[in-house]
């Protein structure tokens, strides 16, 4: 059975966003068109710098977690995570936008952009030598600046519900680094990390996971706006 355990992890997050896709005030599955190509896109650059990694021995996976399945150097469970955990944020994201009516951050998003890019490039500088904290905080930097030059009209609101969201991602990426278990999922070498850790999880997977969520809900949003300025002209 404990070899099951990523492939639970990826299943059982994805679970209620897709059966609640099809309730009829969510109905996010009319959007899939939109979605499972962002989703897509987004794994494979996300799965070539995991295959990277771990071809560096940066990170890597503990066999008796997973089923046996590899696709070149990753774990099966691996690349479900890369489908299953970005549907299940979107989902959310999509679902809190509805919700969320007032953007709380708008008059700051700039500060706030800017002020995290000057905090990830001072981090970036200090920890030169760890691989992926530099790779996940330039992502991320270039991310924020990017969105902050075209001016992106849901970046407060992302904020919000990424804050909303590090509460199940505990969850998740903690099973995964070792919280609960015997030993971890996903194990990381020292000399790729800083070494701070939130329980069992890794200080940079958080920005991590941003920069991971980031691209796929801009890639959803603007495949969704393409879709919706052909319908205007076609009508």
């Amino acid at each position: 059975m404990i070899r099951y355990t990523y492939l639970l992890i990826d299943l059982l997050s994805l679970l209620v966003p897709l059966v609640f896709s099809f309730h009829p005030k969510i109905q996010l599955y009319k959007h899939w068109n939109a979605l499972l190509p962002a989703i897509l896109i987004t794994a494979v650059v996300y799965l070539l710098w995991d295959s990277l990694f771990v071809h560096l021995g940066v990170w890597g996976f503990d066999r008796s977690y997973v089923i046996g399945v590899y696709i070149g150097n990753l774990p099966l469970e691996e690349v479900l995570f890369f489908i299953c955990i970005p549907y299940s944020c979107v989902f959310t994201f999509d679902c809190l936008t509805r919700v969320i009516t007032a953007d709380y951050l708008q008059n700051k998003i700039h500060f706030i952009n800017y002020g995290l890019v000057a905090v990830l490039l001072v981090f970036s500088i200090v920890w030169y030598s760890k691989p992926y904290t530099v790779s996940a905080f330039i992502l991320l930097m270039v991310l924020l600046l990017i969105g902050n030059y075209y001016k992106v009209t849901w970046f407060p609101k992302f904020y919000v519900i990424y804050g909303i969201l590090l509460v199940p991602f505990l969850v998740v990426n903690g099973l995964l680094t070792g919280t609960g278990l015997a030993k971890p999922v996903v194990w990381y070498s020292s000399k790729g990390i800083i070494g701070l850790r939130i329980l069992s999880i890794p200080f940079e997977d958080i920005f991590y996971g941003m920069g991971l969520i980031l691209i796929n809900v801009w890639l959803y949003s603007w495949i969704r706006s393409r879709e919706w300025s052909s319908v205007r002209v076609l009508s």
